[in-house]
């Protein structure tokens, strides 16, 4: 067994999920220009008139007014887009930048503790939009803060009087600006990122689980249409061997009577079949032996290369228990006995073990391992040491979610999963525990089954 989790792409299609990133609703920048402007109209408003500071307010305002106009042009255009992709969305978070630095310009530039600001645009960047996009932005943050720090302009001050920090301390300060735009928008960048895989993986996961519960519900669906269907069907055998019987002296009558009969047979069967059904939902058909619930995991991997061993132990005394048919156990399941087939040489053994307490399932191969540097990452999505979209023996492609899926759905049974290598390196295991009571049937149901 490989530290490549096998991605389910037989159950689910990643392209048809939504991709989160790269996109920025036109309204959020809207509404985060006006938060903005509103606070530098006040910053500008509160510093010329409260504190009486000399400050060039007409071209401040100008600025100011500058954003108000784009806002109102983004408002008022005949088809505005509700959703801004890609350069669109950069191209209005540029403006920002540069709107910003054109005020910061006019009253202090650096000196300006507000100058902080700066960062506020490119984090938002980072959090939503695509790498390239992101790093133009931060670019050319990198530069407006540059000019500010080359190109110095006074701080506003009282009449009179002048304020001016030494050129070590600005320097300081325009060194923390740019390592707060790298920083800062590096850390929103890889949280974004990690937020947007773990949503993916989840909608993959849970994707799978709605279609084992759709199959499900149709087998129950159709052992009712069996039940329903049964009665007035034999009612139709009657009467056709009826006709069949008083038909002696017709033969076109009795060749038709004859075929009514054939074809009522024949539904008999298939609605036999259908009630026969493993996955219909029944409680004598929801719940097996551990070793059935094994062999049906295991039943679309064999003959994939290595053989599959089966086995069940229990402990001295212990009664083996007859346990319910999950879906996402099922699942699960499956697809770690799927990846260890992938990188086995010889042989998977699947054993189930039980006592009095606790109900565990080993999957053992007898391949190279899992790789030491993501051992202890296994279990959270897009985990894998292959190269993306290199297939398996199977044929799947390995995308890094199979144990995130199979660890999620037996989570939600009660289950708790475990990765190892075995002793001497000779293979890996992947142990899953229960308690017991999560996944035996109740001895009450099975006496009512």
């Amino acid at each position: 067994m490989s530290a490549e989790p096998q991605a389910a792409s037989t159950y689910w299609d990643p392209s048809s999920l939504p991709a989160p990133r790269g996109r920025l609703r036109a309204s959020t920048l809207i509404s985060l220009r006006w938060l903005g402007l509103a606070g530098q109209l006040a910053a500008v408003l509160v510093t010329a008139f409260m504190f009486d500071f000399e400050i060039r307010l007409g071209w401040a305002l100008g600025v100011i007014g500058a954003g108000a106009w784009m806002n109102l042009a983004l408002l008022l255009r005949p088809s505005p887009r509700p959703v801004l992709e890609g350069w669109a969305a950069a191209a209005q978070l540029s403006f920002d930048v540069i709107q910003l630095g054109a005020l910061l310009g006019l009253t202090g530039g650096l000196d300006n503790p507000f100058c902080l600001l700066l960062i506020a645009p490119v984090t938002i960047a980072a959090a939503a939009l695509p790498t390239r996009q992101t790093m133009t932005i931060g670019v050319l943050t990198l530069l407006v803060a540059s000019v500010l720090f080359f190109v110095p302009e006074p701080l506003p001050w009282r009449g009179g009087e002048q304020f001016a920090l030494p050129p070590l301390y600005r320097l300081g300060v325009w060194i923390a600006v740019m390592t707060g735009v790298l920083f800062t928008a590096g850390y929103a960048w890889r949280t974004a990122n990690e937020a947007r895989r773990m949503a993916l993986a989840l909608a993959a996961t849970d994707s799978i689980l709605a279609r084992e519960q759709r199959l499900a519900a149709m087998g129950g669906l159709a052992a009712a249409a069996a039940h329903e269907l049964g009665t007035p069907l034999a009612t139709i055998q009657i009467v056709a061997r009826e006709l069949l019987r008083n038909a002696k002296g017709d033969a076109a009558l009795a060749e038709d009577a004859a075929l009514l009969v054939q074809q009522a047979e024949r539904c008999r069967d298939i609605l036999k079949a259908l009630s026969q059904r493993s996955d219909t939902g029944e409680v004598a058909d929801a719940r097996l032996s551990l070793k059935m619930l094994l062999n049906e995991c295991a039943e679309p991997h064999r003959g994939a290369g290595p053989r599959i061993e089966i086995a069940v132990e229990g402990a001295v005394g212990a009664v083996e228990p007859e346990v319910r048919r999950l879906p996402e156990a099922v699942r699960a399941i499956s697809t770690l006995i799927e990846n260890a087939t992938d990188f086995a040489v010889f042989e998977v053994r699947v054993t189930a073990r039980y006592d009095d307490r606790t109900v565990r399932v080993e999957v053992r191969d007898d391949g190279p391992g899992f790789a030491s540097d993501v051992l202890a990452r296994l279990g959270e999505p897009y985990v894998t040491s292959r190269p993306l979209g290199e297939g398996s023996r199977t044929g799947h492609q390995g995308m890094g979610l199979g144990f995130f899926i199979a660890k999620t759905l037996l989570e939600k049974t009660g289950a708790a999963l475990t990765f190892g290598n075995l002793r001497n390196k000779e293979g890996a295991q992947v142990a899953i525990t229960w308690p017991r009571e999560a996944i035996e049937v109740p001895q009450l149901d099975a006496k009512i089954s």
